[in-house]
């Protein structure tokens, strides 16, 4: 019968930081940032505000929607790349708010695409009849890793959170198709140089900056497009579809100029595109989910709508999921 997305459910903090207020920290300004990147403002966490709770209250959100308890959740899946802890991670605290009792999880770390391949493992472990019911959460708090003085990177990043409830589909609604990829020599492009085991915390790295996110734009740019555009056609074709049979695509909103060069090489209407980077910017694993929720709730998703989601991230990774709401 296959697998779908039964509920939705997001967060963005309340805090929001326009290009003007940004312009007030580093030197840039709202004609610099709109023209480079599309982005208005974004939603950052107040300093005494917990990463995880993000995805506590988008997860609550999602079971509401699909109608589930938490009791009734056989599996969280939370992807991120920075999470509360080094270890134990993120998922382990949106667990403990969620009420989810005995159920297993884990964190996913995948770059920006990081719920991408979350719905398309949950969809895999779904269909083995391993877990009847799974919660995927993207969660992203950028600006806990963001240099705010270098105005290359700071202008382009917010926080946020966006989940979805995963189970057997009993009707239409339904994952049609997915296609998941990699290409390592790129895992430069996006980095956090240390921290980690290679080169742990000192003095000396926090002196450098080292622990702040670090782009190759260039890259980024050049890759991001057609990496997507490869992953939307495969995950069609997966589907036994065309981009003809899609109503709704919702691209990874890392930048406006890379949206574009998607919409130009699918040869499609950007009326088809679902953006909303302007007011949240990239928020990374929590970018598409986020967008999804949003325009279920507002209606403009109806039922029945075939949507594609495809992703551009850090490792480097890309993938694409072909479902029908």
């Amino acid at each position: 019968m296959g697998v779908r997305i039964a509920g939705t459910g997001s967060h963005l903090p309340a805090r929001i930081v326009t290009n003007d207020q940004l312009a007030t920290w580093v030197d840039t300004s709202d004609e610099w940032i709109v023209q480079r990147t599309g982005i208005q403002s974004r939603h950052l966490l107040e300093a005494s505000e917990i990463p995880s709770d993000m995805g506590v209250d988008a997860g609550k959100k999602a079971l509401e929607a699909a109608h589930v308890l938490p009791e009734q959740v056989d599996l969280l899946l939370v992807a991120t790349n920075f999470p509360d802890l080094i270890c134990p991670g993120t998922a382990p605290f949106v667990a403990d708010g969620l009420g989810l009792d005995s159920a297993p999880f884990f964190d996913l770390k995948a770059g920006c695409s990081g719920f991408v391949y979350g719905v398309a493992v949950a969809n895999g472990l779904i269909e083995s009849g391993l877990f009847p019911r799974i919660l995927v959460i993207g969660i992203e708090a950028l600006s806990r890793v963001t240099d705010w003085s270098d105005r290359r990177t700071c202008v382009l990043f917010g926080d946020g959170a966006g989940a979805a409830l995963l189970e057997k589909a009993t009707g239409p609604s339904a994952i049609l198709g997915s296609a998941l990829y990699g290409d390592a020599s790129k895992s430069m492009f996006l980095n956090l140089p240390a921290g980690g085991t290679r080169l742990p915390a000192s003095a000396e790295t926090v002196a450098q900056g080292a622990h702040f996110l670090k782009m190759e734009g260039s890259g980024v740019f050049r890759n991001a497009a057609p990496m997507m555009e490869t992953a939307t056609l495969a995950a069609l074709a997966d589907a036994g579809l065309t981009l003809a049979d899609v109503d709704w695509i919702i691209p990874h909103q890392a930048n406006q100029r890379i949206i574009g060069a998607l919409v130009r090489k699918l040869d499609v209407s950007a009326d088809r595109v679902i953006v909303n980077l302007d007011r949240v910017a990239n928020t990374s694993t929590a970018s598409i989910p986020i967008a999804l929720d949003e325009e279920i709730r507002s209606g403009k998703i109806q039922p029945g709508d075939v949507i594609v989601m495809t992703a551009f991230g850090a490792g480097v990774t890309y993938g694409a999921i072909v479902v029908r709401i």
